[in-house]
Parts: structure tokens; C-alpha cells; sequence
């Protein structure tokens, strides 16, 4: 694991696996980076560049935790292309990391190449997703022996009432077996402060974001699993509109981990996009 210094003076860490051309590479969360492991066997194709971001896995705690802000995580991103030398460079982000490098490619356009957004979260260009059109989604699911009691855990949560999350976990892999039952474990994240932070007021202004990415020219792929509730299609499609020209690909059988459902289609996809 290597560090370097964000513009605030916090040490911040990062992994690397491969070689090639560099990707980096945001993890969601905010949680430790090593859930995204080398992205199915990315790695293979091109040199991942895999920061923990501030407050998890190796990075330090900043001293200020308004720091923690999505839109402040944005400087970070920029310290770690200057930190390695790139006049620009290819961007990866998954889940709620997406965030963060939507609004990099809004503020720095220049400095990115290419821009894959994983199963992404849509908080930064304000699209809602609903309570009706997560369980629409989930119903797809009902075969499964896990349903009845993760469909009764996600009715009360989208309802708003009470409800188990950690039953509602299974809708979030295409296979619910051993491995995605680690993964899960492995991927919460465990610092409440950076998570609370993370969408803190002042975060995000969806109109700015938008119009700003409207003009982004360089190309873009967004990857959607089938049976993902956090990112449904429908909701990443919506996202995919927002670009000039983007190319939307919807993994079939694959949830909020793409890599981890189907490791060589997920490649194939994001290889190719990337060149």
C-alpha cells in the first residue's frame, strides 16, 4: 500500500494491482477499498490505481470531518492524479463512489480520459429512485428461498418503518451463496462519521452537476446490474441520458457487484470500453 498527501495535509492510501495504462479506481461505501478486490480480474487489462478514501481502510482520519463531504472528496481525487504524474486519466467508480467522480468529470473534464460508473448511485445529478420501483424490481427475485423474508424486510424499509437490513442483503447479488455472504460482511463500511459526512448539506447540487456534465465530450460507459435495487436499470438509464454520449450496458443476472456475479462478462464489458 502506498500514501500520499491530500491538499489538507491527510495521509491518504491506495492500493495497486496489474500493469498497464492506470485506472483509478473509487470504491462506494465510503468503506475499505479491498471489497472491490482487482474488479473481477480488470487488472489484467489495465494497472488499477485503488485509493481508500479519507477516514477508511488505510487512509487517515482527516481532522476535519466536514472534509468527508462527497464534493470534498473531489480534491482528493485530483491530489492522487497529481501525486501520480497523469495529465489526465481514465476513471472507474462504483456505487456511491460514483459521486465523487461525477463530480470530478463536472469540475475537471479536462483531466479525464474515459469514465466507467459502476452500478452507480444517482444522488449527484438528483434522480429519485422509489420505494414502488425497488419492490418491482425485487419481485423478479421471488423464486429465490430467501424472498419471503427479505421481500417483508424491504416492504417496511421502503415503507418507512423499521425494517431488517441485513435481510434485504441477499437482493443486492445475483447469487446468494457463500462468497456474496462474505462479500457482504467484507463491504460494510465502519466509519458512521465518513458515511454521515459523505451526504452532509451542501454535498450535492444536482442542476449544477447536470448542466455541467451536458458538455462532457469524453465517453462514458454506465454498467447497470439486472436485479439491482440501489441502482435500478431504469435509474441508470436515466443517468446514461444525461451525457452527450454514453453507452448504457445492463449486466444480466448480475446486482450491485457486477464482478463478483460474473466476473468475465463484467471484464469483457469495461475492457472493451476502455480500450
Amino acid at each position: 500500500m502506498t500514501t500520499f498527501c491530500a491538499s489538507d495535509g491527510t495521509r491518504l492510501a491506495y492500493r495497486v494491482y496489474g500493469d498497464g495504462d492506470p485506472l483509478v479506481c473509487i470504491p462506494g461505501g465510503p468503506a475499505d477499498s479491498r471489497y472491490l478486490g482487482e474488479l473481477g480480474g480488470l487488472s489484467g487489462h489495465r494497472r488499477l490505481i485503488v485509493p481508500d478514501l479519507r477516514g477508511t481502510g488505510g487512509s487517515a482520519v482527516p481532522e476535519d470531518a466536514s472534509s468527508y463531504r462527497c464534493d470534498r472528496l473531489v480534491d482528493d481525487v485530483e491530489a492522487l492524479r497529481e501525486h501520480l504524474g497523469l495529465p489526465r486519466t481514465d476513471l472507474l467508480a462504483h456505487s456511491a463512489g460514483t459521486n465523487i467522480a461525477t463530480l470530478y468529470a463536472a469540475r475537471f473534464p479536462q483531466r479525464v480520459g474515459r469514465l466507467a460508473l459502476i452500478t452507480p448511485s444517482t444522488r449527484a445529478v438528483g434522480i429519485e429512485i422509489t420505494g414502488e420501483e425497488r419492490r418491482e424490481l425485487a419481485a423478479l427475485r421471488k423464486g429465490e428461498p430467501w424472498y419471503p423474508a427479505a421481500s417483508t424486510a424491504l416492504e417496511a424499509i421502503t415503507r418507512g418503518t423499521d425494517g431488517d437490513w441485513a435481510a434485504v442483503a441477499p437482493f443486492f447479488y445475483g447469487r446468494w451463496d457463500d462468497t456474496a455472504r462474505e462479500h457482504c460482511t467484507a463491504s460494510r463500511p465502519e466509519n458512521p462519521e465518513a458515511v454521515a459526512g459523505f451526504g452532509a448539506e451542501g454535498a450535492f447540487g444536482p442542476d449544477t452537476t447536470r448542466a455541467a456534465i451536458a458538455g462532457f465530450v469524453a465517453p462514458v460507459l454506465l454498467l447497470a446490474g439486472e436485479f439491482d435495487l440501489n441502482s435500478p436499470p431504469r435509474a441508470v438509464a436515466g443517468f446514461a441520458a444525461l451525457f452527450p454520449e454514453a453507452a448504457l450496458v445492463v449486466q444480466s443476472g448480475a446486482g450491485h457487484y457486477p464482478w463478483l456475479d460474473d466476473a468475465d462478462r463484467f471484464t469483457a464489458a469495461v475492457a472493451a470500453f476502455l480500450g
